[in-house]
């Protein structure tokens, strides 16, 4: 799905909607990495056709969410480490770029609205706890709006239109509950201020610091779970 008009729309069509349940479920885990898709259960459970739900698939496939083998059928993604190693480098570099181009395009009230923002997160009583910095997906998430703040399309359909939600799965699924939570809210903070200075150097510069954090942080969970699973099954 390319965002050619960054602004969230609401779904029109009973492909669009589909997409977006489909899209929220994988995010979420509510299907699970790796598993089996089963286009007639699916098109059964939304009492839709086959066509309007492949249409609704071949959009989660762009999303990379889904992958499509011949004569093996439809998968969700499976979250692993290299599959994460390569997003989040990819990521890097993007929204490093992104931050850049933020901190010479972004308008002035684009960035109080951040720093407002920000102060409302401030407020969630979990990162005050220290347990998790968790941002609904979109206009309140800090990374969605720098990289709308570029201004760059290029970049913005690059990023929200094909990594976003990939992204936004393997943070739900294993980088929530984090104790970087205070820490990368402070990340947050000195990059929305290096935007607010104009400096574009140090606003990529801490953008690819936070993003690199971020990824060793969800590798390391990674490894944990599958450590612990290998320990299980001997």
């Amino acid at each position: 799905m390319l965002l050619l008009n960054p602004t969230k729309q609401a779904a029109v069509t009973t492909a669009d909607k589909v997409f977006e349940q489909l899209q929220h479920a994988i995010v979420e885990g509510d299907m699970a990495a790796g598993s089996k898709i089963s286009e007639p259960e699916l098109a059964k459970h939304y009492q839709i056709s086959r066509s309007t739900l492949r249409e609704a698939l071949n959009r989660l496939e762009k999303c990379h969410l889904i992958e499509r083998k011949a004569n093996i059928g439809s998968r969700v993604v499976d979250c692993t480490i290299e599959g994460l190693l390569e997003l989040y480098i990819t990521r890097e570099a993007l929204e490093g770029m992104a931050c850049r181009q933020a901190a010479m395009n972004m308008t002035d009230d684009e960035i109080a609205h951040m720093q407002n923002m920000l102060t409302q997160h401030a407020g969630d009583k979990a990162l005050q706890d220290g347990v998790s910095y968790y941002q609904e997906e979109g206009d309140v998430d800090f990374h969605y709006k720098v990289i709308l703040g570029s201004h760059n399309q290029q970049l913005i359909n690059l990023i929200c239109g094909q990594l976003y939600h990939l992204v936004r799965m393997y943070r739900c699924q294993f980088g929530m509950h984090s104790p970087r939570a205070t820490r990368a809210f402070t990340e947050h903070s000195n990059i929305i201020q290096a935007i607010s200075d104009r400096d574009g150097e140090l606003a990529e510069l801490l953008m690819r610091r936070h993003i690199a954090a971020s990824r060793k942080n969800i590798e390391n969970k990674i490894a944990l779970q599958q450590a612990e699973q290998e320990s299980q099954e001997t």
